[in-house]
Parts: C-alpha cells; structure tokens; sequence
C-alpha cells in the first residue's frame, strides 16, 4: 500500500493506529509514475528526535501548562507522568527529500516555437519539456505518516507546469497542436558507443512525426528498415536465447520510451511486449517495450481530442525523451507498481551450443546470467462520466545462465543437426 494524497487532502488507506518510531519501515520509495526513488531511513539517524510524551493515569494527554514547571513529586501525585519517546524531526525529512528526491525529479518549464519549412517538414525551435516541482514540505508530512503507520511508499506530491508553446503552424493549430499531452522518458547512461549511436538514429526516425486523432501508433512502422544503410551500427541485441551484436541494438530504449508517456497518460495499449529477461537500463522493470521487426511491435490508440506530435531528442544527461504535443482531456489515470515476484536464480551451469559463424574452436559469449523474476503493474484509468477501468500490466523474465557459442566446421555441424553426434567434438575438451 502507498501513502499520497486524494481529493479531500492527505490520504492514509486504512490504518486507525500509529506505531512508534522504533517499529518503522527501514526505508521509504517515493514514487511518481515509472520514477522510483528509495531513501534509507536507517542511514538518516536525524530523522527521529526525542519527544516528551505526558500521560494521566497511563492515558496519553495534554498536559496543564503549570505541569512543565513542577518536580517530579508533583507531578506523581497529580497523577501524572512522562517518557520519553523518539519522534520524527520534520524539518530533517523535508531537507533529505530536497536533496535525495527533489534534485533528480525536479526541472524547469522549456520553450518551443512550432512551424514548418518551406517543404512542409514540421521544425522545432528549442524543447518543450513540461516542468516539474515537488512539494517537499508535503513529502515530508506524508512521510512521516507513512513511518507512524509502517507503510514503505509514499507517492510523491509534484505539480507539472506546461512549456511555452508557440505554434505558428494554421494546420497544426487546427489538429489540436497547443499543449503537452504526456511525456516518455528513460536513461541509458552507461551504454557503450554504438548503443548511444542507433538511441540517436533511433530518436531521430520519430521527431515530428504526426498521430491523427483515432489513429494506431505502430513504432515498428515509422521505424523502417534497421541494417547499416539506415544508419546503425551493430550492438548487442536479444534474439531468441542468444545476445549477440546485430544492427539496431539499443533500439528497445526508444521504443520503451516511446510506451512510457502514453501508457501513464491512460491512453489504449494495442500492442506490448516485455523483454525476455530484465534490462537494466529499463528499470523499472514492466515498464519496457521491446521490438523486434517485423513481427514485435509497440502500438497504442490516440484516443485524445486532437492530433499528437512527436518531438523525440536524447539530452546530455543520457535520457531520452518523447514528448507528445495535442489537446489534453479530463481523464485520470495512476499507474501502481511493479509488484515484482516469483523470483528464480539464474542457473549456476553454463550452457554451451555450437556455431559455424565463427572460426573452428573460438569461442565467444551469447548471453549473460540473468535472474528471473515476474513484475506486475496496474493502470486504473477514468475518463470523465464513467468508472474507474483497472488494467493489469504483467511481465515475465527468463532466469539465463551464461551462455557459450563454439565454433565448429560446417561437416561437424551438418552431423550434429543430423542426429549422429558427441555432445562435445573430439577436438574439443568436454567444457569451454
């Protein structure tokens, strides 16, 4: 369960009771849509300060203001006493917030200016990025009520800013081009060179692309062709139970970035499929899409009042984006999660298969360890005069063990598809 806010003020489920400090959760996650930040409460010793509690009788009360001044002989036969409790310090939780949360959520409102070229191609004039700002004096109350009543999420309270947004286009205008609908975003920092080169090229496909209102957004499809006369160069790419370098690889970054913002809009998902075992960099884990063309694609339904533009970019920080400008509606849609579960090893034993796609006795590696594990998500969505529509997102990740390819000759190939093999050639020791 997670602690956030409702439309009567400070929401806090179906807890009656609080607990004391001592019996707290040992960490917090804030939580804002895919964005999941989790901060140590043990590491934050100036969290808890110590508290006077008074009681009459044994009974938690208030005591008379004269009590502070009495001595301890007085106050026991006026039936009251004290202890000493640990408290939460407020101010301390609002300062951690600001700078373990706030920091790397928080950004400023960006400006476009929208028009076209002389041969009609849709240009953008700097970047129209929504604001971000968190609410951390709120924060810190829910945090608190959080830590009283042992729950270990707390959505975060963030106010969203539009861009300055000038359209100068009559025909985008009337398609509804005026706003930020929904924003994609994902980090691939640590990608090596050529995973950074195809996000780009990749990004590229996509920045001014048009959604008609009512139309089926197939990424596959305004994608095209990926070899090297595309522009991409090879990089490790999941095909199968192999991961080996193939042209594109890293391109599932931008398709998951693609799903994210329509996904946390409320918008129809036609089309999605996870990746068959958890990716790092799409952390966190159900909130990828990956492609394979022609057949694994992503696809969702513009099912907003107007037409929704594409601006996609990667910024220095090695996040991409997608920005989807249209007319937003009075829907309401929270996406909650990931439940991850079902978790399995990967499998100590390596597994060893045999190639003719490189030299006679090399040997290179086609897959990592992975550990296994099953995520859950859930999308409740409101569109105004109807009920809430509750929508579950489930992922399923393979366990892997590290994989070994062997070179072999084409004969020695031919025999083992054949049926007439060793498990090992002759020529080779019985592991790699």
């Amino acid at each position: 369960m997670r602690l956030g806010l409702s439309s009567a003020g400070i929401a806090f489920g179906l807890f009656t009771f609080a607990l004391p400090a001592s019996a707290a959760p040992t960490s917090i996650t804030y939580q804002h849509k895919h964005h999941i930040i989790t901060v140590s409460v043990t590491a934050h010793l100036e969290w808890r300060q110590p508290k006077r509690v008074w009681l009459f009788r044994g009974v938690e009360a208030i005591p008379p203001a004269r009590l502070k001044t009495c001595g301890d002989e007085d106050i026991a036969e006026a039936g009251w006493t004290w202890e000493e409790r640990t408290d939460w310090n407020e101010d301390a939780i609002r300062l951690t917030i600001e700078t373990d949360v706030s920091a790397k959520l928080e950004r400023e409102a960006g400006s476009v200016v929208i028009s076209k070229s002389a041969s009609g191609s849709i240009v953008f004039d700097g970047i129209g990025l929504t604001g971000r700002n968190v609410d951390a004096s709120l924060a810190a109350i829910l945090t608190i009520r959080a830590l009283e009543n042992d729950v270990a999420s707390v959505d975060l309270p963030i106010v969203e800013t539009q861009p300055t947004i000038d359209v100068r286009d009559e025909e985008l205008r009337a398609m509804g081009i005026k706003e930020v609908v929904t924003v994609g975003e994902s980090v691939f920092a640590g990608s090596p060179v050529n995973r950074r080169h195809n996000i780009k090229v990749g990004l590229a496909k996509f920045n001014g692309h048009l959604i008609p209102q009512g139309d089926i957004f197939s990424f596959v499809e305004i994608l095209g062709p990926v070899n090297d006369r595309t522009g991409y160069r090879k990089e490790l790419v999941i095909n199968g139970d192999t991961t080996l370098p193939d042209y594109g690889g890293g391109l599932c970054q931008v398709s998951s970035t693609a799903y994210r913002g329509p996904w946390e809009y409320g918008m129809p998902i036609v089309q999605r499929k996870n990746h068959s075992y958890a990716v790092s960099y799409y952390s966190p884990q159900g909130t990828d899409a990956t492609i394979y063309p022609p057949n694994v694609d992503i696809k969702f339904k513009n099912d907003t009042p107007g037409a929704l533009l594409i601006q996609s970019y990667a910024d220095e920080q090695s996040r991409a984006f997608f920005i989807y400008y249209g007319t937003r509606d009075d829907r309401t849609s929270d996406v909650v999660g990931p439940y991850i579960f079902d978790r399995v090893s990967a499998p100590k034993e390596e597994k060893i298969s045999y190639t003719t796609e490189i030299p006679v006795g090399e040997k290179r590696k086609a897959g990592e360890r992975h550990d296994g594990m099953k995520a859950l998500w859930y999308r409740t969505v409101q569109m105004p005069g109807t009920g809430a529509v509750l929508e579950r997102y489930f992922s399923l990740y393979e366990a892997r063990p590290l994989y070994w390819q062997i070179g072999v000759t084409a004969d020695e190939m031919l025999n083992r598809t054949s049926g007439d093999f060793n498990d090992t050639p002759s020529w080779l020791p019985s592991k790699p």
